[in-house]
C-alpha cells in the first residue's frame, strides 16, 4: 500500500498543531515575562514582529513534522484513524466515546501522579531548588487551559506522531537489516523501545524551561524525565493502540491537572 506524504489528514494535523502553538503564547509570556522584552532589545524589532516570526518558524517545523510523522506512522500501521474516518465520511473505527473517556481518565491520573510525586517525593529531597519552582507564580488558569491545547496537540505531533514513529521505523529497519528474512509489522519490542526513548526525550525537552527558573541539578533532571516520562509512555501506548487522537486527549487532560488546577488553588 502506498503512503502519500501530503494528505488532508496531515493538513488538519498541521493546522491543529499551529493553533496549539499559538495557544501556548500567553502561558509562556506569563511564565517568562522578561524573555520577550530581552528579545526586543536584542533584535531591535517590535514585539509583534518577533512573535509573528517565531510563530511562522514553528508553523513550518510543525508542518514538516505533521506530514512526515503521519507518513512514518502509516508505514507502521499507526496514524490518525479517527480523523481519517471523519474526513472520509465514515464512522469512527472504534467506540469513540468510550476510548475518549479512558484516554481522559489516563491523562488525569498521569497528571495527578505527577503532582503527587512532586510534592511527596521530589520536593522533600530538594526543598531549595524544587521549592523555588513550586513557589514560582504560575500563569493564570485561563492561560494554562490554552496551553493545554499546545501540549495535547502540538507536543503529541512532535513527540509521538513524528519522533516515536521515526524511531520505531528506524529500530525496525535495523532489526530487519540484522535479521534478513524476518521482516514484520511493528512488534511490541520495537514499539516499546521507541516509546520509552521518545518519553525520555520528552522529559529532557522540558529541562530548558526548568533551567530558566532554577539551576539544574541531577535530581531536577531525574524529576523532569520521570514526571514527563510517565505521561509520554501512556500517551505513546494510546497512540499505538488507538491513534494519535487519543494520545492528544490524554495529554490535554494531564496538562489541565498540571497547568489549570494549581493556579485555581493559589499555587
Amino acid at each position: 500500500m502506498a503512503h502519500r506524504f501530503f494528505s488532508r489528514t496531515g493538513l488538519c494535523l498541521w493546522i491543529g498543531a499551529t493553533l496549539g502553538a499559538v495557544c501556548a503564547l500567553p502561558y509562556l509570556h506569563a511564565l517568562f515575562p522578561q524573555a520577550l522584552r530581552e528579545s526586543v532589545k536584542q533584535h531591535g524589532l517590535p514585539a509583534f514582529a518577533l512573535v509573528a516570526i517565531s510563530t511562522g518558524q514553528s508553523a513550518l517545523l510543525l508542518g514538516l513534522m505533521s506530514f512526515s510523522g503521519l507518513w512514518a506512522a502509516r508505514k507502521l500501521g499507526m496514524g490518525a484513524p479517527v480523523l481519517d474516518a471523519w474526513l472520509a465520511g465514515d464512522a469512527a473505527p472504534y467506540d469513540l466515546r468510550r476510548s475518549a473517556r479512558i484516554a481522559a481518565a489516563l491523562g488525569l491520573a498521569s497528571g495527578l501522579l505527577g503532582l503527587a510525586l512532586d510534592l511527596l517525593v521530589f520536593l522533600p529531597l530538594d526543598p531549595n531548588g524544587l521549592g523555588r519552582i513550586v513557589q514560582t507564580k504560575q500563569p493564570p488558569a485561563w492561560a494554562g487551559f490554552l496551553a493545554s491545547f499546545a501540549g495535547g496537540i502540538s507536543e503529541e505531533i512532535e513527540l509521538r506522531l513524528f519522533l516515536l514513529s521515526f524511531m520505531a521505523l528506524g529500530i525496525r529497519s535495523v532489526s530487519d537489516f540484522l535479521f534478513p528474512g524476518r521482516s514484520s509489522p511493528l512488534t511490541p519490542a520495537v514499539f516499546w523501545s521507541a516509546n520509552i526513548i521518545a518519553a525520555v526525550i520528552f522529559g529532557v525537552g522540558h529541562l530548558p524551561a526548568t533551567a530558566a527558573l532554577v539551576p539544574l541539578t541531577p535530581l531536577l533532571i531525574v524529576r523532569a524525565i520521570v514526571l514527563n516520562g510517565v505521561l509520554g509512555v501512556v500517551s505513546g501506548f494510546l497512540f499505538w493502540s488507538r491513534g494519535i487522537e487519543m494520545a492528544m486527549v490524554c495529554h490535554f487532560f494531564a496538562d489541565i491537572v498540571l497547568h489549570v488546577t494549581p493556579p485555581l488553588f493559589g499555587y
